[in-house]
């Protein structure tokens, strides 16, 4: 392992802090280490509270899309709620669905399927939003490239609103609203929310048009707390306050979805890790071996025995994505061992039988053999699907912005990502991958 000491803080400022908050100067150091540096930050770090959210309307677009769906509801229109198949995904989803649902009953979801559609917004979600007429379609966790998926919308007089909070590419989608923090031109105080975050600051924004408080939304941060734990956003800021009253949602009164997977684990108290490690898998096999939808059938269910037989399907469902990423995994680094790859800046690594729904787990388990940048490939239709898996301090989105030439489609983040390519494209891809890592990659970022 390669330490990094941090360097010495300020030893006035720390002598101010454990002046002010009257603790140990070893704890006054660690808390200036981490920006905490006066009594005020200390008291937002350490007493979330809900007066801390900001206000959503500062937000880039939100007029436009509550505007957009209070005429819905005036015009009696069909609301599609439409998310990624993921943790982030499901629980917003569930989140938007089920607030819109208490007011107003022209509500469905869609949850694209991880085999026939891929990830995001796809043609065929927008063919059956017309098939069954649907006027409005809002996309959570999702949609901040679909440049073509939503023209083609539009097309069909179908409008959108996209709340993502993925990195926007060069151009922006012609929706009716886009709610997305890492917009340049968005001036919202905080662009670390998850997808389910900023489905939060719509549900948020359309509350205080009817006169509801922050309170009411309370019983809702069960599903951003767990979206937040699963996403890996950091727990800072306005996260910090959502993860913090929706950890104390699941443990003291907690949706049945919620309630039905914590009384098969049998555990009293949950914490944020227990969220990302228990909770957070079991909701996301759903999408991996099945379907997405059963993960958001769990989620919105309100009859604690329906539940319990949902929770029941889907932990048959974790149990087999266990045993699949178990067993790939194995033949992955076989594959790397005979392959005598051991000496690559980068793993790639390709498959055309592994199952797609684990091979983003698969990544990040070859990560921990081999600690560089990690993709893992296999077959998706007439093409070849990877998941992407960085190690700390590299940003693989721009490394595979840099091979952009050889790929059909991408999206992510600076750690993990998502591609497809044609399977010609392949060995091109993989050379200049490596070539591309080689050439802008720290070197001691190589070992963790």
């Amino acid at each position: 392992m390669r330490w990094t000491l941090k360097p010495k803080p300020n030893l006035d400022t720390v002598y101010a802090l454990q002046e002010a908050l009257n603790i140990e100067a070893s704890i006054a150091t660690l808390l200036v280490q981490r920006g905490i540096e006066t009594y005020e930050d200390a008291k937002l770090f350490f007493r979330p509270s809900l007066e801390h959210l900001h206000d959503p309307f500062l937000m880039k677009d939100m007029e436009k899309a509550v505007e957009r769906i209070e005429k819905a509801f005036e015009n009696n229109e069909n609301i599609l709620v439409y998310g990624d198949y993921d943790v982030d995904g499901t629980t917003a989803v569930s989140l938007l669905s089920s607030y819109l649902l208490r007011d107003y009953s022209n509500v469905a979801t869609y949850i694209p399927d991880r085999y026939d559609e891929g990830y995001g917004i796809s043609y065929q979600g927008i063919d059956f939003a017309e098939d069954n007429g649907f006027s409005l379609i809002i996309a959570l966790d999702c949609g901040i490239k679909a440049i073509d998926k939503v023209a083609y919308a539009a097309e069909k007089n179908i409008d959108f609103i996209i709340c993502d909070h993925h990195r926007p590419g060069k151009q922006i989608p012609n929706a009716i609203a886009v709610l997305d923090p890492k917009q340049e031109d968005c001036h919202y105080p905080f662009d670390e929310l998850c997808g389910c975050g900023v489905g939060f600051k719509l549900i948020q924004a359309l509350a205080s048009k009817k006169g509801q408080t922050i309170a009411d939304l309370v019983p809702y941060l069960d599903l951003v707390a767990t979206a937040i734990g699963a996403d890996i956003v950091s727990i800072t800021g306005e996260n910090r306050v959502l993860a913090y009253f929706g950890l104390q949602v699941i443990n003291n009164n907690p949706r049945a979805g919620f309630k039905a997977i914590i009384n098969q684990i049998k555990k009293k108290t949950l914490t944020i890790t227990d969220v990302v490690f228990i909770i957070a898998p079991r909701i996301n096999a759903a999408g991996r071996m099945k379907h997405g939808q059963y993960a958001v059938d769990l989620l919105t269910e309100t009859h604690v025995e329906t539940a319990e037989r949902y929770a029941k399907e889907i932990e048959a469902f974790n149990t087999d994505r266990r045993e699949a990423d178990k067993q790939i995994t194995i033949e992955a680094l076989e594959h790397i061992e005979t392959q005598k790859e051991r000496e690559r800046f980068t793993t790639v690594v390709y498959n055309e039988n592994w199952h797609k729904g684990v091979i983003g787990i698969v990544a990040s388990r070859l990560i921990e053999t081999y600690y560089r940048p990690t993709l893992v490939f296999t077959k998706s239709g007439d093409k070849l699907a990877a998941s992407a898996r960085s190690v700390k301090g590299f940003d693989v989105y721009n490394a595979l912005e840099a091979c952009a030439e050889h790929i059909e489609q991408f999206g992510g983040h600076k750690y993990a990502a998502g591609l497809t390519l044609k399977e010609e494209n392949y060995e091109a891809f993989k050379q200049k991958f490596e070539a591309v890592v080689e050439a802008t990659i720290d070197k001691r970022l190589l070992t963790p």
